[in-house]
């Protein structure tokens, strides 16, 4: 199969990467149910993932703005993951990767920070043809607002299998509760986070326990802020054992 991940980001391979610590851990075991849909074999699909808001210039062309979002396009579907800070950047940034918000089939948030939820208004207004998946802590008003715009939207508790070869991990901690997007390819499981609140490294014992792949790749925001040495060569020791290959943050 042919295999394409375009990454308009910082690449930081596994001996190098740094990520959060393990604050909050998961308690809540998957049923019997939940691990065989998760397992069940993917079609392969080719795989494109582009950065699409982020606070890091990475190309000149692209604005940049506080916040995180990404597109990830496989063959059938396009799913964007985030919405950043405000959906003017976010929008120009589609624009100006060659992707009309009208080809967006579905909208995955991590959690309610407005620097990934920000964007989410003016896209539906683009496109209210989408269907958002939130985790279902988000507050009543904001569920509302997306279906007033006409959207509509799917309220996420424990690990759900989106479409064919694209899962999310559930609602994770306690504090702050996150979802992560997990994607299935032949080179082992693409692990996206938004800011990886949880604990990077829970986020990926998570998606390890919904599949018998291995991780080829963890992406997104992972926290590094106030983080020690110690702390983080412990995550690289944890990403070791479980196998990860690849890192990348997408954010500062």
């Amino acid at each position: 199969m042919k295999y394409h991940i375009i990454l308009c980001i910082i690449f930081i391979f596994l001996i190098l990467a740094g990520c959060e610590s393990e604050t909050e851990s998961i308690k809540e075991p998957l049923t019997t149910k939940e691990v065989d849909v998760m397992k069940k074999e993917i079609p392969s699909a080719e795989i494109t993932i582009i950065d699409v808001y982020d606070n890091v210039e990475f190309d000149p062309e692209f604005k940049t703005g506080f916040g995180f979002g990404c597109i990830v396009k496989l063959r059938d579907k396009t799913i964007l993951f985030d919405t950043g800070g405000d959906s003017s950047t976010l929008l120009a940034n589609l624009e100006t990767a060659g992707i009309n918000p009208e080809q967006v089939d579905i909208v995955v948030l991590s959690h309610i920070h407005g620097d990934h939820t920000g964007g989410l208004s003016g896209f539906i207004k683009e496109n209210p043809n989408v269907s958002v998946y939130l985790p279902a802590s988000f507050p009543d008003n904001f569920k509302d607002n997306i279906k007033q715009a006409g959207a509509e939207y799917i309220e996420i508790t424990g690990p759900e299998k989106i479409i064919d070869g694209v899962y999310t991990t559930g609602e994770l901690g306690t504090w702050i509760k996150e979802q992560s997007l997990v994607v299935d390819s032949d080179k082992g499981l693409i692990v996206i986070t938004g800011c990886a609140h949880p604990g990077i490294v829970n986020i990926v014992r998570k998606a390890k326990e919904l599949s018998d792949k291995k991780v080829y790749l963890v992406l997104g925001g992972f926290h590094l802020g106030g983080a020690s040495a110690s702390q983080i060569n412990n995550i690289i020791s944890d990403f070791k054992e479980l196998g990860v290959e690849k890192a990348v943050i997408t954010r500062s």
